[in-house]
């Protein structure tokens, strides 16, 4: 079962997200088999963090909170708060698998909260932009929520174009990274 999980930054957790980052990356090596796609959100400035991404391929829902809430980060108080849902990997591949690879160009993290029917659960005709997209499906997997998706993209309103305007409740754009260690 996959699963889409959102650790969003308490205000001011910066310091401690820096020195919890060796424990963060060590919990993560535990999951490296099971991930989908990860990485670090940021503000407009492009450098100061306000959340982490990770879409991980775990047996259940208990597997999935358990990975969510026992993580480090979270542990220490760094997130305000966690997004997880089921998801569907649409495209069927790992972020590693994105032809367009680690750098050259802005990524983005687009998430659509769902309201209403269902919309955009065929992949975007600009597939090659796409690093992960999938549908956010309640825990039972029967309702659609929403539409989660990485892209890389020349700027946010570019990115948000991937979801169908006027079909959500509301459209979040993120500035995303690839994440993991460093090589």
């Amino acid at each position: 079962m996959e699963f889409f999980c959102y650790h969003r930054d308490r205000h001011d957790s910066l310091a401690l997200r820096d020195e919890l980052l060796a424990e963060h990356w060590s919990y993560m090596d535990r999951y490296a088999e099971e991930m989908i796609a990860r990485g670090p959100t940021f503000a407009d400035d492009g450098d100061t963090p306000t959340g982490s991404v990770h879409i991980v391929d775990l047996p259940d829902a208990a597997a999935a909170r358990a990975f969510a809430f026992d993580e480090p980060n979270y542990q220490a108080g760094v997130y305000r708060d966690v997004l997880l849902r089921r998801w569907r990997n649409t495209l069927g591949r790992t972020m590693w698998d994105f032809s367009g690879g680690r750098t050259g160009g802005s990524r983005y993290l687009v998430l659509g909260l769902g309201a209403g029917q269902a919309a955009d659960l065929a992949v975007s005709p600009d597939r090659d932009e796409l690093i992960a997209y999938g549908p956010l499906l309640s825990d039972d997997d029967t309702t659609w929520l929403g539409t989660a998706a990485l892209v890389r993209a020349s700027d946010p309103d570019r990115a948000r174009a991937v979801l169908t305007p006027g079909r959500y409740a509301e459209i979040e754009v993120h500035n995303w990274a690839f994440g993991g260690r460093p090589s």
